[in-house]
């Protein structure tokens, strides 16, 4: 079974023309031959033929601009959907058509009122958004394809690029059904690209005479974060002895502010043997869909024989320390992301002598209405087998150090760190026939905006990971890689993310608070190795002598004494441009300390410190966007529909 792009339904022919008397058989193109019964066919005057002409006529014109605009998938060929707004008023659906290059949106308006904006910007801003408008006067409705620009002015666009195939009201609402490209090449349209795409809306609630009457400031609006270009991949055979567990939230009330993270602690059964987790999906309790942002299940550490029940949100002054011990994935899950299948040769390992009883749930509630008493029970389904696959499949995680020798300026509006996994460590670490990543989790802090990984070998870039280039630190989950990526001893796994601080106006340094930043990718991959930590950090020494070096040409001291920690060292730093670009400087040439541990938190044995950075000298090129072909003069005008007359409240 494969999950799939949409697929186009035959295009129907129509009922048969009654040309001849039921049981006659008697056709236009069919002679009659001797020894036949005689037919009686009906004549017809010159107006019914004349009238039946023009009929087909018509009818083929509609068959001809459905074939070039290409079928319209049905109810059933869209399996990704996920609620827009909190309240659920607005559903969206779609599907992703690879061949086509197009994604097929399918959105669901359960209480209509004078129109609405759906479209797609860089960070969720209203402000130089690519947007599809429905809007009324009260009598007439109309449908366009739109721009805003920095002021947020709406403008129809020149190239109408979301293209409206179909609408139908239905007793649980109104339906549009459109489409657009991945790729229009219109300097005012968003490019749909891999990753993480920030959906906006607004809800009109007055008629408006004209789209550029709509003033978006004074409309109810918001954003829903989704991974619109789902993979297409081949679902594996699940075994006869499949049996479920379902770790989910023990009937809480969530809490009446807008972002609750909420923990709660289970355990296995004593004894509970080694399986393979194969599959996984969410539990949301209906009514929640809008509420419950995403979920993971963390495995604790295996070196405590007990840890404490707790069930209270993860940020609470009173949870108990020993909590921060449950960091191993084994499953994440985020909204509009559906069932995660391990491919067929591979399942993640829990139960056994050497794996914790003990699993942390966490769930985050996104909130922005403040229900109050709203009661949940979701959480997170795990299929698992006795029935262990060819291999375990592990985790290993890329990028940087949790460490504060990685900072970054305030002010800044795109600074990049670099965390390095090296050609060292996988020559020592990976078995002779390599690695297979199937999947991939990004994550930083609130300052990350972009993150990618890149496999490089021999000194040449040769493929790209994962990378999402709207990345946003609320929307994390697991992700299906479309193809698995090989990764063989020798090769280097370079991990960049972007940060953005122009809120701040002390430097941020890497560590475990969420004011502090990281740069991770937590990629699953088999067979497992004793690998399970590959990143770097800038050499210590380095730094010392940049700080040395900012006492030297600044009045301002600071202070580089032993009692002195680095994140005060960094707060103490006068930014101006010199600091900004020596410090940016040293982390493109400093050497580097290498982390190249096992799952005990040990390092494999070898030189670490002072590794220098990898060379490389060729890289990969930026990939071009694919034009699709015109089909032909779209004029900028909407397109008039008849919705009836709109409600008035």
């Amino acid at each position: 079974m494969q999950l799939r792009s949409f697929t186009y339904p035959d295009c129907p022919g129509g009922p048969a023309h009654k040309w001849a008397k039921p049981g006659c058989g008697c056709h236009p193109a069919q002679m009659q031959t001797s020894g036949s019964k005689p037919c009686s066919c009906p004549s017809f005057k010159l107006r019914e033929v004349v009238s039946l002409y023009f009929t087909m006529i018509a009818v083929f014109l509609v068959i001809l601009v459905v074939a070039l605009q290409g079928s319209a998938p049905r109810g059933s060929d869209f399996p990704y959907k996920v609620p827009l707004d909190p309240q659920g008023l607005l559903e969206l659906s779609w599907n992703v058509s690879y061949p086509q290059q197009a994604v097929h949106f399918q959105l669901l308006i359960r209480d209509l009122q004078f129109g609405l904006l759906f479209g797609m910007s860089d960070r969720g801003e209203f402000e130089n958004a690519d947007l599809a408008v429905l809007w009324s006067d009260g009598r007439n409705s109309y449908f366009g394809d739109a721009w805003s620009d920095a002021q947020g002015q709406l403008h129809m666009d020149s190239q109408q690029d979301y293209q409206l195939l179909g609408k139908w009201k239905a007793p649980e609402g109104l339906y549009l059904l459109f489409k657009r490209a991945f790729s229009t090449c219109d300097p005012k349209d968003y490019l749909i690209e891999d990753g993480t795409v920030h959906l906006i809306y607004g809800i009109l609630d007055k008629p408006v005479h004209s789209l550029q009457a709509i003033n978006i400031s004074a409309i109810h609006r918001g954003l829903q974060r989704v991974q619109l270009l789902k993979p297409n991949i081949t679902i594996p055979k699940l075994p006869s002895d499949m049996k479920t567990m379902e770790i989910t939230a023990p009937d809480i009330v969530i809490p009446s502010q807008e972002t609750t993270y909420w923990c709660y602690m289970a355990e296995l059964p004593h004894g509970f043997p080694k399986h393979h987790i194969i599959m996984y999906e969410p539990v949301i309790t209906a009514g929640n869909e809008a509420l419950v942002h995403h979920m993971e299940v963390f495995q604790c550490a295996a070196k405590f024989d007990s840890f404490p029940h707790y069930n209270g949100p993860c940020d609470y002054k009173m949870k108990p320390e020993r909590l921060n011990y449950c960091r191993h994935v084994l499953a994440a899950w985020a909204m509009g992301a559906q069932a995660f299948y391990y491919p067929k040769e591979a399942g993640i390992a829990f139960g056994g002598p050497d794996s914790s009883r003990y699993l942390r749930l966490e769930v985050h509630y996104h909130n922005p209405l403040i229900f109050k008493g709203r009661r949940d029970s979701s959480g997170i389904r795990l299929y698992y087998t006795a029935t262990l696959r060819r291999h375990d499949a592990g985790i290993m995680e890329l990028g940087l150090v949790y460490t504060p020798v990685m900072a970054i300026p305030p002010g800044e509006d795109a600074f990049v760190l670099t965390g390095y996994c090296t050609d060292k460590c996988t020559q020592l670490a990976l078995p002779a026939a390599g690695i297979r990543i199937f999947a991939s989790q990004l994550h930083t802090h609130l300052a990350g905006r972009k993150v990618v990984t890149v496999l490089s070998r021999d000194g040449q870039e040769r493929q790209v990971v994962n990378s999402d280039d709207h990345y946003s630190p609320h929307f994390q989950d697991i992700r299906m890689l479309k193809e698995v990526v090989p990764v063989f001893p020798g090769d280097e796994l370079i991990t960049t993310c972007t940060y953005n601080t122009k809120d701040r106006s002390q430097a941020t340094v890497g560590g475990f608070s969420i004011l502090e930043e990281m740069c991770v990718n937590y990629v699953h991959y088999y067979p497992q190795t004793q690998l399970e930590l590959c990143k770097s950090a800038v050499d210590p020494g380095y730094l010392h002598r940049y700080f040395n070096l900012v006492n030297r040409f600044n009045d301002e001291e600071v202070c580089t004494c032993p009692q002195v920690s680095v994140p005060q060292q960094f707060y103490s730093v006068p930014w101006n441009t010199f600091n900004r670009d020596v410090l940016k400087s040293l982390y493109g040439f400093a050497p580097i300390s290498m982390h190249c541990n096992k799952s005990s938190a040990v390092r494999f044995p070898g030189k670490w410190e002072k590794q220098p950075l990898p060379t490389i000298t060729k890289r990969l090129r930026e990939p071009v966007p694919h034009c699709p072909p015109t089909p032909g003069p779209r004029p900028a005008a909407p397109i008039p529909l008849d919705l009836g007359k709109l409600r008035r409240d």
